[in-house]
């Protein structure tokens, strides 16, 4: 994705819903479910993101629960280009994750596939995380994209979800500059503590002040209730959970759910 392109996608502020793939071979919850089965489910959510008026979805392999910390296996890789070429591409922006952190993953589905962005949930610095500590590879994540993936955005995470900073002294506003400037992140995510749970406006704005020239999205605990607000002072949101039926992760998305978000946050 250009600079141009780039800028484009957050002119009227933007909207990403989260396709969380079932678990995939190889994982422990597999349970031999089949290909057909999984891509259709993911198709089927994408579908209904984009339906909804959302302008783009993240891909990410969210049920392969315990993650790896650092490059996951390369048939996942394999599975999530495969996934990824056949679902629905009408969108404004169409990103990929590669849980927990597998940024040189995450640019290889991108390329292959002709996605426009990856999120890496630890770009730089250090974390303590339920994987063991995570190091920010931004050096090498740069120079891949450099080398195979030139177009595609780096979004990445401002004290991620899910971990506590490695080291004393962690600063916001240090981490938000670090990840921009020495990292090179084309934009930043600010997140809750966990999957689900809002992130804090204090936050979003310590990371605004401290990066005014990068884009700014909302990475979890986003609902209809709170889009419009978060919208005021972020340049994105990016829902998951909230577009679920009954707000519970692990169950398709929800298409009413959805739309209601989309009205809420364009209101």
């Amino acid at each position: 994705m250009s600079p141009d392109r780039l800028k484009s996608a957050f002119s009227r502020k933007l909207l990403l819903g989260v396709v969380h793939l079932k678990p995939l071979p190889g994982s422990p919850r597999h349970g031999g479910a089949s290909p057909a089965s999984i891509i259709d489910a993911a198709r089927a959510d994408a579908q209904s993101i984009l339906a909804a008026g959302f302008d783009g979805y993240v891909l990410e392999n969210f049920g392969d629960v315990p993650f790896f910390a650092g490059a996951v296996p390369a048939h996942v890789i394999a599975w999530m280009t495969c996934i990824a070429c056949e679902l629905p591409r009408e969108a404004a922006v169409v990103a990929v994750n590669v849980l927990r952190s597998d940024a040189a993953g995450a640019l290889a589905v991108a390329s292959a596939a002709g996605l426009d962005a990856i999120r890496v949930n630890v770009h730089c610095g250090a974390m303590v995380t339920d994987q063991g500590i995570i190091e920010g590879r931004a050096a090498e994540t740069l120079r891949l994209r450099e080398a195979i993936a030139p177009g595609v955005a780096i979004l990445a995470d401002v004290d991620v979800k899910h971990a506590v900073p490695l080291g004393a002294g962690f600063s916001l506003e240090a981490a938000a500059r670090d990840t921009a400037y020495r990292g090179l992140a084309d934009g930043l995510i600010v997140t809750g503590a966990a999957t689900g749970l809002p992130a804090s406006l204090d936050d979003l704005a310590r990371v605004r002040a401290a990066v005014p020239d990068r884009p700014i999205l909302v990475g979890s605990g986003v609902d209809a209730a709170t889009a419009a607000s978060w919208l005021r002072a972020a340049d994105g949101i990016i829902a998951g959970t909230a577009l679920k039926r009954m707000g519970r992760v692990e169950e398709p998305v929800d298409p009413d759910r959805a739309r209601r978000l989309v009205e809420a946050a364009r209101g």
